[in-house]
């Protein structure tokens, strides 16, 4: 069994980081797709591509996968710088302001 370890990105939609804290454990799958010819489904007949586990650290997720005989890859997250001002959002309303603010 063969296995993706990863740290899932933020959703491009929101500003927050849910759902970003966790490392996830994803079955990769043994046999490939079929589309059903009457309905035109996909299906599979692979279980553990529709399990996805979560752990509150890398260590605990590859002693599990040790554990249980998993073939693990392992995908480090790159880090993002955050962007923050040094004064921040309220500087644009600040009265001390040299420069008039526009849009």
């Amino acid at each position: 069994m063969r296995a993706r370890l990863f740290k899932p990105a933020r959703n491009a939609m929101q500003s927050g980081t849910a759902k970003t804290k966790n490392w996830v454990l994803e079955f990769a799958p043994a046999s490939a797709r079929e589309v059903d010819p009457l309905m035109g489904w996909t299906s599979s007949d692979d279980t553990q591509s529709q399990v996805r586990m979560s752990f509150e650290s890398k260590d605990a997720a590859l002693d599990y996968a040790k554990s249980s005989g998993v073939d693990v890859t392992v995908q480090d997250p790159k880090t993002r710088k955050p962007v923050i001002r040094p004064n921040g959002y309220g500087e644009n309303f600040a009265t001390h302001r040299r420069t008039v603010w526009t849009h």
